[in-house]
Parts: structure tokens; sequence; C-alpha cells
């Protein structure tokens, strides 16, 4: 139920974008993310930074694109959105010593220090990566190739996430305490 809830504002923005227009779609995307983040508060009693974050960045990249009619800011936001992931990630690891996979998936998960520590910067490269794909499409793709590019473009999180789950599972070690992960 809530993977259908994460993809279902870029399905509608997908399919009144199909139908209509760039505007529309905006629009459908600005209603559904809205409707979405009630969702998961209703569901969770929260939000996390990261939603309160797309929720912003959403409606007033959508409030700009629809008010000025100009869809470079909604095909811009991913950009600024996995910029700012990856400055807040980097900042904090190397700036604040803090790992923030760890503190929002430590509970969940019992992995070595390193490991947290890879996987930390694997997602800066990751997230600057998304940032630059999504940037050469918006500048050199036309709206319909960058909207097939979001659609498509779906194989990128999904094989990092695979490669990800590949990396850490052979440090996850039912009923071992954490290890201290120098030697990772």
């Amino acid at each position: 139920m809530k993977t259908l809830i994460d993809f279902l504002p870029f399905l509608l923005f997908f399919g009144a974008f199909k139908l209509y227009d760039i505007y529309v779609g905006t629009a459908v995307l600005m209603a559904a993310t809205t409707v979405q983040m009630l969702l998961v508060y209703r569901m969770d009693g929260k939000l996390q930074m990261i939603q309160k974050i797309t929720l912003a960045l959403v409606l007033v990249f959508g409030s700009l694109t629809l008010l000025l009619h100009d869809e470079r800011f909604i095909k811009w936001k991913p950009t600024v959105l996995y910029v700012a992931m990856a400055l807040a990630l980097t900042v904090a690891l190397w700036g604040m010593r803090k790992n923030v996979l760890k503190l929002m998936l430590g509970a969940q998960l019992e992995l070595p220090d390193g490991v947290w520590h890879r996987l930390n910067v694997a997602w800066i490269f990751y997230t600057l990566f998304m940032a630059a794909a999504n940037a050469y499409v918006v500048l050199y793709y036309s709206t319909e190739d960058w909207v097939s590019f979001k659609v498509w473009g779906y194989v990128f999180p999904l094989t990092f996430l695979i490669a990800q789950g590949f990396y850490i599972a052979p440090h996850l070690k039912a009923g071992e305490p954490p290890q201290d992960g120098a030697s990772q």
C-alpha cells in the first residue's frame, strides 16, 4: 500500500501530462503530492524531513511553473532536490560527523560503522549522479523526452537499491551485536 502511495503522484502526473500537457500535469502533481503527504502523516503520525522537503519543492516549483507558465521550474525540481540531499548528507557526515542513514535506519539495521559510512558516501554520489542526469536531460532534450526519462529513469534508483541490498546483505548477521566496522 505504501509503495502505491509513493508512486501515485508521479503516475497521476504522467497520465495528466499525456492526456493534457505539462501544466495540467504539474497541477495534478502538486495536488497528488499534498494528498500523499496527508496520507503518510495520517498513517505514520509524522513526515520525514525528506518528505517535507519534497512537498515544499513540489509546491514551490510547481507554483512557479503555473504562475509563470514556464515548464523549466518543474523540470529542475528533481535536480534541486537531489543536490539538496547530497549537500545535507555531505555536511552531516563530514561537517557534523553524523551519519544520516545510520540515524534514520540504525534501529532497523545493525551494520558496522564502516558499512554505514560507505553507504552514506554511496548515497552522496548517487544523488549527485541523479541530479546531473536530470540536469542533462532538462538541458538537451524536449519536455516529452524529460517525462519519458522520469518514467524510464526509475531503473537508476531500482538498480542502486538492489546493489545496496547486495552490499549490506553479508554484513547482516542475525543475533550478533553490531561490529565496530573499522576493519570493514
